[in-house]
């Protein structure tokens, strides 16, 4: 069994394989300000879905709504493919926690598609960024405070990494950055679900203000398939995110993450919650 703290993040037990129900537990490792890591737990429900037997292909789109506060402890998982197709496969997914009065409360609902891929003609109009080699570019050596999760990537920003003052001086909401654990690990979907959510909040650089903040929605897109991924195996992951709308209470951020080659493996997008 993997000691990688990602694979014990994701450790699941089935109660019921063939009804998709799944046990599991948040991971210290990976504790957030509020809760655990919001990009652990998109891959921790996708996890669901790549460990139910009916799985078909690979994933293609993942949606996950983050409903209520995630407690320290153990969590319950149902992963039901809705509708199966002759190449792509449609699925929800549910997790909850038994709260103090003993019922099961609903904390994150997902909705995935999964594909088989095919070989057909391709081409990108998002290519990566010129920007200097990994080995050019200084590491982050200190994140914000009784923040886990930071400690487990290898972050080495290029642009926009975390404000110095909180002055209320910034002026844009780009970071570029090379990522990858730690801790070596080859490169999967759920870890590429995870690094999807790895940058932090686009309203922090924007205002140089650490004002509070909560991700709603998150969809990660997957350009890469399995062969694909194994071929990046632990290397470096460019990073692009920006925000684009701050209004009334919510803002937008897109990202991008490509392989030292300069391929697209995911692009995402998440609309966060903030207060003044």
């Amino acid at each position: 069994m993997s000691t990688h703290p990602l694979d014990k993040a994701l450790a699941l037990s089935h109660s019921d394989l063939r009804a998709g129900q799944f046990t599991g537990a948040t991971s210290p490792d990976y504790g957030n300000m509020v809760g655990p890591f919001g990009g652990t737990t998109a891959a921790v429900m996708l996890q669901a879905v790549l460990r139910h037997p009916d799985l078909l292909g690979a994933p293609v789109a993942l949606t996950v709504n983050y409903a209520a506060a995630i407690e320290a402890g153990a969590f319950e998982l149902q992963a039901v493919p809705v509708r199966t197709n002759r190449s792509t496969q449609h699925w929800t997914v549910q997790m909850s926690q038994t709260g103090a009065d003993g019922k099961p409360h609903l904390t994150t609902t997902a909705t995935a598609v999964t594909a088989l891929r095919r070989e057909t003609w391709g081409a990108t109009d998002l290519a990566m960024p010129e920007v200097p080699p990994p080995a050019a570019v200084e590491r982050l050596s200190i994140g914000p405070a009784k923040v886990a999760w930071i400690e487990r990537y290898e972050m080495r920003p290029i642009v926009g990494t975390m404000p110095s003052r909180w002055d209320g001086s910034g002026d844009h909401s780009e970071t570029r950055m090379w990522v990858r654990d730690a801790e070596s690990r080859p490169l999967d979907f759920a870890a590429l679900t995870a690094l999807s959510d790895c940058f932090y909040p686009r309203i922090w650089l924007r205002r140089a203000k650490p004002v509070p903040i909560g991700t709603v929605s998150i969809t990660t897109y997957f350009h890469a398939d399995a062969a694909l991924l194994a071929e990046v195996g632990t290397g470096y992951l460019l990073g692009r995110a920006v925000g684009q709308q701050f209004r009334n209470g919510y803002f937008d951020q897109a990202a991008q993450l490509w392989s030292e080659a300069g391929t697209l493996l995911a692009t995402s997008n998440q609309i966060v919650y903030f207060k003044e």
